[in-house]
């Protein structure tokens, strides 16, 4: 076998394992691009409030027949990570802040990813509150950009996507 050759099979292996790595959850892309702060033992902070019900008022009135997709409220710790670039090119940790920032100021989804390599959607529980720009959840998430955090919230769960609704980000009137 020529040195050619055995380059092209080593790198299609490694895109294959780095591709099924992350359709199982089991590793973290990238691992050498470490959190600015916090660690997944010691998180820089928090992020949402435990509530006695996993929907809010809006989300259940929002909800088709009152009935919103079952939810469990949930605390996880993972690195606050711009989901688009986490997905698309592996990026995250201190190295990409400033850019992740960026791109969340833009409206790029917010991603919480977990020790294990389990990426989230995080997202703003209240429903019309979320809708109507009423919730600052989006700057709380742009300011610990690449920072290990507990983040609290109703996880929700279809057809293999995982999202964690924070609740407590309502815009003081």
């Amino acid at each position: 076998m020529n040195r050619k050759f055995k380059v092209l099979i080593a790198v299609g292996l490694f895109g294959m394992t780095a591709t099924l790595g992350l359709a199982l959850g089991k590793d973290i892309l990238h691992p050498q691009f470490t959190p600015e702060k916090g660690s997944f033992d010691k998180p820089a902070g928090k992020l949402g409030e435990k509530t006695d019900n996993p929907w809010s008022v809006t989300t259940v009135a929002a909800s088709v027949d009152g009935k919103p997709v079952p939810g469990k409220v949930t605390t996880l710790v993972g690195e606050i990570v711009d989901y688009s670039c986490y997905l698309q090119v592996g990026k995250h940790g201190a190295k990409h802040r400033d850019c992740g920032q960026k791109c969340l100021r833009n409206g790029q989804p917010i991603g919480l990813l977990t020790k294990e390599g389990k990426l989230y959607l995080l997202m703003e529980e209240e429903h019309d509150p979320r809708r109507d720009g009423l919730t600052n959840f989006r700057q709380a998430a742009i300011d610990n950009l690449a920072y290990v955090l507990e983040v609290t919230g109703t996880l929700s769960e279809v057809d293999g996507q995982r999202a964690l609704y924070v609740t407590g980000y309502l815009k003081s009137k």
